[in-house]
């Protein structure tokens, strides 16, 4: 029995719910292992981690600026 015909046994008997996180993760596995559009995907989610840890230091920052508004500390 190869490996393929294993895996194929063993997924046939995982309820439906797990066989689509077995089909997601082979996406994702084609995916990698598919070099320029691994390499798209890396720079996107590159882009997406500094867009969103820019936003947080934004919101993070516009706190501290109500906050002292609120105290009186500054002035609008």
């Amino acid at each position: 029995m190869t490996i393929q015909d294993s895996t194929i046994l063993k997924i046939q008997q995982l309820p439906d719910s797990l066989v689509q996180e077995v089909n997601d993760y082979v996406d994702f596995l084609l995916l990698k292992h598919n070099s320029p559009r691994w390499q798209l995907w890396h720079q996107f989610s590159e882009g997406l981690e500094t867009v969103e840890s820019d936003f947080f230091d934004y919101l993070r920052n516009l706190e501290d600026y109500e906050n002292r508004l609120a105290r009186g500390e500054i002035q609008w």
